[in-house]
């Protein structure tokens, strides 16, 4: 990635990889120059993703940040998502010089900027990436000890240093008095450090540190405070200059992943029903106990309306074909409800394609997988239409009065509501499958997976052991990108459009 020639202090630093990556943690300055396949590129991004979005499941759990059951957590989710090693890593003494510590480095590199063209493109997406990536600065930071911090900052350059022996006996008392969970005997053996006040407002305002002057005195215990002001102002800023170059970026292999790479779901596809065929004539009973609202809302319009506009029969469409529902009873359930608007003829020359087309038996067919909870909250949703999340596209009053008369209790009304109004989303999801379970849900990202857990919650199927997700997998979706399978038809894909590497240094983005 070329680096602006106006800005002299980034400079591309050439050398071994001992060189290049000397400490586990990184502040980012320098974009990567590198030759890499089209599709390592995507296993790199949508691995990273599967960190961040690990990081923002365990986080809806309620459990304080950074705790040892936060930790603990993590790493159960990381596990079961295939990145144990991941984990293991983002915990472990950094300044091991392994070849595999080594190569992770380097992963973690490219990765992160990767994901810096994805989500630079918007204010919300900027947002959110840079409060994930920030929660994985700080919990490696909080892994080092006093030797690796001091190596961090040498590395980066950072002109922090501890305060003074005399300059610490001098306010000793103000410092002990500031400092919670610090005896007088453990204070002469800790360093302090002097900073702007402002960089540490969140210390201030919590009272933790003790001010004079201007400066605040922080323990090293805190110090993760003023590193993680520096690291979002810088990332903030990177990410600016990086949108300001991303109309450079025309590889037409890139374009559309990096485009859609914010909804790409990362876990279980669904394309294969768990529970076996699901018979038709029990949806309705399903839709009122096992279908997440979303699908709830598409069930009880197509029956009240026998139509559905064409994204919301896709999104109906391959959600009845994850849970179990086949080929021959999916054409029966459409054809009977529009034909209740509509001679079959016209069903036959209108609809049927489309029934068979999700199916993988027209078009090109391809085994399309239901649409995720990040896929569906992202949708556009016109007047009319009945697709979407009811928790971010309904109105939240009349999602409150919609969750009443399901019989859902004041308490959880009241809290759907709040959640709501704070955008999380999938959280309320999670909270509606508790109100009508009884139970808690294991955090909703896909609508099938809040059925299966529903099913299993009923009685009626055994819990199936979830596997970890293979890193290399495919994850495509409809209208989604995606790589370049193994073996393609010459007809179908023209080797010059995919084939060859892709030249990290050929994009052109400013940094910090």
């Amino acid at each position: 990635m070329d680096i602006s020639r106006r800005r002299k202090v980034n400079k591309v630093v050439a050398g071994s990889l001992a060189e290049l990556y000397p400490h586990n943690l990184q502040m980012y300055y320098i974009p990567p120059i590198a030759e890499i396949s089209l599709s390592e590129f995507e296993d790199l991004a949508l691995e990273r993703l599967k960190v961040l979005r690990c990081l923002e499941f365990v986080n809806l759990k309620g459990a304080n940040k950074f705790s040892d059951e936060w930790k603990a957590s993590l790493c159960e989710e990381m596990t079961k998502q295939g990145l144990k090693n991941f984990y293991k890593m983002s915990t472990a003494p950094t300044c091991k010089q392994t070849d595999a510590e080594l190569q992770y480095r380097k992963k973690d590199h490219l990765s992160h900027f990767i994901l810096r063209l994805a989500y630079c493109r918007s204010d919300e997406l900027r947002r959110w990436f840079i409060a994930r990536e920030l929660e994985l600065f700080k919990l490696r930071f909080m892994s080092l000890n006093a030797d690796e911090i001091r190596e961090f900052l040498k590395i980066n350059n950072l002109s922090y240093s501890p305060i003074s022996a005399e300059e610490k006996d001098a306010i000793k008392d103000e410092l002990y008095e500031s400092t919670i969970c610090l005896s007088m005997a453990l204070l002469s053996d800790t360093d302090f450090f002097r900073v702007p006040f402002t960089d540490v407002l969140e210390l201030v305002r919590s009272r933790k540190v003790f001010v004079q002057a201007g400066f605040a005195y922080i323990p090293s215990s805190e110090f993760v405070a003023v590193m993680s002001s520096v690291f979002r102002a810088t990332l903030g800023q990177a990410l600016m200059m990086t949108y300001r170059r991303l109309p450079n970026v025309d590889d037409e292999r890139l374009v559309p992943l990096l485009k859609g790479l914010h909804t790409s779901y990362v876990g279980e596809n669904f394309k294969t029903p768990k529970g076996g065929e699901i018979c038709i004539e029990d949806l309705d009973q399903h839709a009122k106990t096992s279908y997440p609202l979303c699908m709830r809302f598409l069930h009880e319009a197509l029956r009240s309306n026998h139509h559905l506009r064409h994204f919301g029969r896709l999104q109906y469409g391959l959600f009845l074909k994850g849970i179990g529902v086949s080929l021959q009873d999916a054409m029966r359930f459409w054809r009977d409800e529009f034909t209740k608007i509509m001679d079959v003829d016209k069903f036959e020359k209108s609809h049927a394609y489309n029934v068979r087309y999700n199916y993988g038996q027209e078009g090109r067919r391809t085994n399309y997988t239901p649409y995720s909870c990040m896929k569906i909250i992202c949708t556009s949703v016109g007047p009319g239409e009945h697709h979407g999340c009811p928790f971010k596209h309904s109105d939240v009053q009349i999602l409150a009065n919609k969750l009443k008369a399901y019989g859902i209790a004041n308490n959880y009304v009241t809290e759907i509501s709040e959640l709501v109004k704070g955008s999380h989303y999938q959280v309320a999801c999670g909270k509606y499958f508790e109100a009508t379970h009884g139970k808690l849900s294991n955090g909703i990202q896909h609508p099938n997976q809040y059925f299966e857990e529903s099913q299993v919650a009923l009685g009626n199927r055994p819990a199936i052991k979830q596997e970890p997700t293979s890193q290399n997998s495919q994850h495509s979706q409809p209208n989604n990108y995606t790589s370049k399978p193994k073996t393609v038809k010459k007809e179908e894909v023209e080797e010059d459009v995919w084939g060859g590497d892709i030249d990290l240094s050929s994009i052109d983005m400013d940094v910090v």
